[in-house]
């Protein structure tokens, strides 16, 4: 009976293994991904500054401790990216309506635009890759790697 228990383990193990595999190739993926698209977005870009721009496109204006949070980044890591993208015209800092004090990040009007032609692109792979899969394979896939990331 030992047996019956075991092999189910075993597969749930393997089936792990192989979903920490198939992550590893995806994050590659995605890193090389960010590194093309900072390339499109400005020469001088590194794949972080395509992360703060694309998020400030997205979301739209932020402060820069819920920009940190938000990507996951040391503070410091991310002062020096915002001079960087406000040195290459790629974000502006404003002051917050609400509150003189702070300062909101914000996408240009120009790098959003080609974030949203950058992503056009991107969701065009996308699309080509799962072209051949049923939309409700597709709605499952998105609905699992959501409670993945949640």
């Amino acid at each position: 009976m030992t047996g019956m228990t075991a092999e189910p383990e075993i597969d749930a193990e393997r089936a792990i293994a192989a979903v920490e595999q198939q992550f590893g190739r995806l994050f590659h993926r995605v890193r090389a991904n960010w590194k093309l698209y900072a390339s499109m977005l400005h020469p001088d870009l590194p794949p972080l500054g395509y992360k703060v721009v694309s998020s400030l496109a997205a979301r739209g204006p932020a402060h820069a401790g819920a920009l940190a949070e938000e990507l996951h980044t040391d503070k410091s890591v991310l002062s020096r990216q915002i001079r960087m993208l406000e040195e290459l015209g790629l974000i502006e800092s404003r002051v917050d309506e609400h509150d003189a004090r702070v300062r909101v990040l914000a996408a240009t009007p120009e790098a959003a635009a080609r974030v949203a032609e950058i992503r056009s692109g991107s969701q065009a792979e996308l699309r080509q890759r799962l072209g051949t899969w049923e939309p409700q394979e597709i709605a499952t896939f998105a609905e699992l790697l959501g409670r993945l990331s949640d």
